[in-house]
């Protein structure tokens, strides 16, 4: 076979492979913008923040973290948490200039109405403290599920070397509920109050409207398993170990955020 056949063989073959793959591609980007559809509907009903302000959320997040990135030095770890255009900042650097220009980052964005500094200026934390965290994060969120009269759909928990951070937009009333149901799950050694606050009037309308809104996707069956759910090697018909509560706080890092945002 010549050369010139070997090449044109291989140019077609890569053609192919690169065809088919395009296509599953899309296919497949195209099956999950229905499925985000459908399962996005629900949580946009039940979410207290406008739609306009959760876009904003997510983009704010990304912008964050990707500039973060780019100006910190490598051994900085920073989370960045945005809810109703309020920035939370966790996780560690190595000093306060590091600390300061995270946050003037943040500050530069559009839009950030508050900041919340909670970076520590210490080594970054292992990847068995990380994963502790996250295991921390499914059982608060899986606590305040199972709490009445809270909705845990009002609630975004991040943990950060095992103190939780519990942001949202509640009432004083479901604040305090909810940080005293994520005091005593066993393992959080405190918890930080970042709420930002509505009146109970409020709420009801917000409830009042979600009630009403299209239902977007269908509920859940009871048996199906849970995302993220503790694995079933852990799950046992005892209680929840108890201990102690945790203690309580409401940040006291709580700065401006950029002068020209608008209020949420």
């Amino acid at each position: 076979m010549s050369v010139f056949r070997v090449k044109k063989t291989l140019v077609r073959t890569v053609l192919v492979v690169g065809f088919a793959a395009g296509l599953s591609a899309t296919l497949q980007g195209c099956f999950l913008a229905v499925a985000g559809a459908a399962g996005g509907g629900a949580l946009v009903a039940t979410d207290r923040r406008t739609l306009g302000a959760q876009t904003e959320d997510r983009e704010m997040q990304v912008k964050a973290l990707a500039q973060i990135s780019q100006n910190l030095p490598d051994n900085a770890h920073v989370n960045v948490t945005v809810f109703n255009r309020r920035v939370l900042l966790t996780g560690e650097v190595a000093g306060d200039v590091s600390k300061q220009r995270a946050e003037t980052i943040v500050r530069g964005l559009n839009n950030v109405n508050t900041i919340v500094n909670e970076l520590a200026i210490m080594p970054a934390s292992s990847f068995s403290s990380r994963t502790n965290d996250t295991y921390l994060e499914t059982r608060v969120k899986t606590a305040l599920i199972a709490e009445k009269n809270i909705s845990a759909n009002n609630f975004k928990v991040v943990a950060e070397r095992g103190s939780v951070y519990l942001m949202g937009l509640v009432t004083m009333d479901e604040g305090n509920r909810g940080a005293d149901v994520a005091s005593r799950v066993p393992g959080v050694v405190q918890v930080v109050k970042v709420f930002q606050y509505i009146q109970p009037q409020e709420a009801a309308a917000a409830a009042a409207a979600a009630a009403t809104a299209p239902v977007a996707a269908s509920q859940p069956d009871a048996s199906a398993p849970t995302v993220g759910a503790i694995p079933d090697s852990s799950v046992s018909s005892r209680p929840l170990d108890q201990q102690a509560p945790a203690p309580v706080t409401n940040s006291n890092a709580v700065h401006p955020g950029n002068p020209k945002a608008t209020t949420p």
